[in-house]
């Protein structure tokens, strides 16, 4: 009795066939994040007590680390050198230990990641918090993610540096770092984690994704050990009403210009700083005199100014005093990092947005002042990071309230859409770009990741016998009807020994060889496996200079199966051609005329 098998049951994947690559390391790459993560708390806490005992230090003349606003300073007119002694010292540190602790910290982390192998030295993990806690304790008007992300990078680059890992396993570390400080700062796992996805990755794989991951668990776990729990600005609004989509709207577009002006405003000051005719080290404490002015004039506006951001969303700034805030944190804050003196951006871009909010309340139905100071603290951040993903969450995690979700995703998509049409970069780009080094952001899966040997190689190939004379080789593959520029050399069982050429049938001709088997010694050849991708034989073919490879079906018979060439590695690229540039018409809603 036959059995009929079934024509329509599903077929079985191949065995190579994975939504994921494997990866054989990631277990201990896992761990070592998590070691990295719980150092992130540390290496926070210790940030955040530099800044504040250096802002004791410059503001109060005592040695304390308690908590406490420059803004109540009494120095009067003595305030405005305080940012330029603190830019000085920095300006030195910067020249004679290590210029990477100048900016911001993001872009150098970027351009470690993608240019430098993801290698820090210690001297960054050491200066950097330090000039940080230096230029922000005399008034600077910055934040402190900026320098933990460096800080918190430099320790996992470092660890990493230890073991022998890859440069892609210690780009994952260096991030998971960067990922863990940022959540021990803010207590924001969950943002952290999308910031290393939108700014650090540059690409979404279990193998960086995981360790990053639980670096940040672990490092949100262990906050409470060492950092006030909860979260930095609670707050709740009322629910949002229909009405608020237009607002959203409207907020959303203000976010973006505003983005996008700070953005050209910040590297137009740059440039100015680079035309003086001084060294760079003098340039923090020029840009200090500028904080120390603005600082006489708004002294909220001097340092980190977490108060002044719970204040902003608790709507406790009349619209003349958010004014005039806004407008003297800007300028302050785009003179400063201009100079390129250490600091972050994003405290002062929380602080700068919610005065916007406050600005556009009174016309923006639908919502309070809280509400908007929120949304558009949010939204100036989507806009000048360019990670909107990022700053809707951030938002949630700095404050827990749930019903500004929706009004977030909207206002932060709107201004996210106006700077990218704007601005060809963002702010954490452009630096790198002066540099002559251009970045792309777009994620998408690669073409050849998508396809796989086995379906790209050629199949039934002609092959030579390893018992065939060099003699008759050359007469018949490479005569005058030959058809391919290499062949495939097999043995009696099949096996693949090598690939041969016309140059390598001169040479052994010139050598006195009398087979093709001849030409090959005991190590195993090149070959390609049907599981593998096209980025992986890509990346063979320019490592060894190669421009076709046999196709075997497993390592240990190397029986010949195919053949691929670099022309075969074309083909996913007019699939790709055919989803993004072709198009047509599928559904036709008229009628039919016959």
């Amino acid at each position: 009795m036959s059995s009929v098998s079934d024509s329509t049951s599903p077929m079985a994947p191949p065995a190579h066939a994975r939504d994921f690559a494997q990866t054989p390391g990631l277990p201990r790459l896992i761990a070592l994040a998590a070691f990295i993560g719980f150092c992130g708390v540390p290496a926070a806490w210790l940030l955040l007590h530099l800044i504040q005992g250096f802002t004791n230090l410059f503001f109060y003349q005592t040695l304390s680390f308690a908590p406490n606003s420059p803004a109540h300073n009494t120095l009067g007119l003595a305030v405005i050198a305080l940012p330029v002694v603190g830019g000085l010292i920095v300006g030195a540190m910067a020249r004679f230990g290590s210029d990477k602790i100048r900016g911001h910290g993001i872009p150098e982390a970027i351009e470690a990641i993608l240019f430098g192998k993801s290698k820090m030295s210690p001297r960054v993990a050491v200066l950097k918090p330090l000039s940080s806690g230096i230029v922000i304790g005399s008034g600077g008007p910055f934040g402190a993610e900026g320098p933990i992300i460096m800080t918190g990078g430099a320790v996992g680059s470092l660890i990493a540096q230890a073991f022998h890992l890859s440069a892609a396993e210690r780009k994952t570390l260096l991030v998971a770092g960067a990922a863990a400080g940022m959540t021990a700062v803010f207590g924001t796992p969950v943002a952290a984690v999308l910031l290393a996805v939108e700014l650090l990755l540059f690409e979404w794989r279990p193998r960086s994704l995981l360790p990053v991951i639980v670096a940040c668990a672990v490092a949100g776990f262990a906050r409470p050990l060492m950092l006030e729990a909860g979260p930095l600005f609670p707050m709740t609004t009322p629910p949002v009403v229909p009405i608020a989509l237009v607002s959203c709207v409207i907020a959303g577009v203000c976010a973006g210009v505003l983005s996008a002006g700070m953005s050209r405003a910040l590297y137009a000051i740059e440039d100015a700083f680079h035309k003086l005719p001084v060294h760079w080290m003098w340039w923090p404490a020029i840009g200090g005199l500028a904080v120390g002015i603005g600082g006489y004039l708004q002294p909220r506006a001097l340092g980190v100014g977490y108060d002044v951001i719970a204040d902003l969303l608790a709507g406790h700034f009349t619209m003349h005093a958010a004014l005039a805030l806004l407008l003297v944190k800007a300028i302050i804050w785009a003179i400063a990092l201009g100079s390129c003196t250490s600091g972050g951006v994003l405290a002062p871009l929380l602080m700068i947005g919610a005065g916007l909010g406050t600005l556009l309340a009174p016309v923006l139905p639908g919502g309070d002042v809280s509400l908007w100071a929120l949304i558009c603290m949010a939204a100036t951040l989507a806009g000048v990071l360019g990670a909107p993903l990022t700053a809707i969450v951030f938002a949630l995690g700095l404050t827990h309230d749930v019903n500004a979700l929706l009004p977030l995703l909207l206002t932060c998509g709107v201004a996210y859409g106006v700077t990218i049409w704007i601005m060809p970069r963002s702010i954490m780009t452009e630096k790198i770009a002066r540099r002559g080094r251009h970045i792309h952001r777009e994620y998408g899966v690669d073409p050849l990741e998508r396809l796989h040997v086995g379906e790209l190689m050629t199949r039934e190939p002609v092959a030579l016998s390893a018992a065939m004379s060099i003699d008759d080789a050359a007469a018949q593959a490479f005569g005058a009807e030959q058809r391919h520029r290499a062949y495939p050399v097999t043995d009696a069982t099949h096996a693949v020994l090598g690939m041969v050429d016309r140059q390598a049938l001169t040479r052994a001709q010139d050598n006195g060889l009398q087979t093709l088997g001849q030409l090959y010694g005991v190590n195993p050849p090149l070959v390609a496996l049907p599981g593998e991708t096209g980025r992986i034989v890509s990346a063979r073919f320019a490592a060894h200079g190669l421009e076709r490879l046999p196709v075997v079906a497993d390592a240990t018979s190397r029986r010949l199966i195919g053949i691929i060439s670099r022309s075969d590695l074309v083909k996913p690229a007019e699939h790709w051609r055919a989803e993004e540039q072709v198009r047509e018409r599928m559904l036709h809603l008229g009628r039919r005329h016959n």
